[in-house]
């Protein structure tokens, strides 16, 4: 009976209401990830809205097998070399909510296709401060330090 009243309850959603009820479930049950550099994770991002539980951050857990950890600003060359590998990432796939990716969108991948792509020569851009911290077990800080396109919080100390 439950499974029924849970069933009409998600049909009744807007899918266009998905972030923000995403949003408010992490931050009702949030426990704090951190980045890459030690920081509280970032969002990585919220159009289209990514990671594993589909909340914009870069967060694991158990129940990720594939490490969605790396915030990655897919590049044309990226998304043809996931479509190579069998990870079609340029797609849309309505049923999911997933409208599919264009270059300069960042997007939650997985470490192992991340690295893949990097041992390919076709590794995407990171963006470190919404990079989880859980992903240097797999991948070392100097090669995801090597794509990093972060802006510092203040652009103007990047001028001479």
């Amino acid at each position: 009976m439950w499974a029924a009243d849970v069933r009409r309850a998600f049909c009744a959603i807007d899918s266009r209401d998905l972030p923000a009820i995403a949003v408010a479930m992490r931050d009702a049950n949030h426990v704090t990830e951190l980045n890459v550099l030690g920081d509280e994770l970032e969002p990585c991002g919220m159009d289209p809205v990514t990671g594993f539980f589909r909340d914009g951050y870069c967060s694991t857990g158990p129940e990720d097998l594939g490490s969605h950890t790396i915030c990655a600003v897919v590049t044309a060359e990226f998304l043809d070399h996931q479509r190579s590998i069998g990870n079609d990432l340029s797609t849309p796939m309505p049923q999911y909510h997933f409208p599919g990716l264009v270059p300069g969108d960042r997007w939650c991948v997985t470490a192992m296709n991340w690295a893949r792509a990097y041992n390919d020569g076709v590794a995407a851009p990171v963006v470190l401060a919404s990079t989880n911290n859980a992903v240097l077990s797999l991948v070392p800080l100097e090669v995801l330090q090597e794509f990093a396109v972060d802006v510092p919080a203040n652009p103007s100390s990047l001028e001479q």
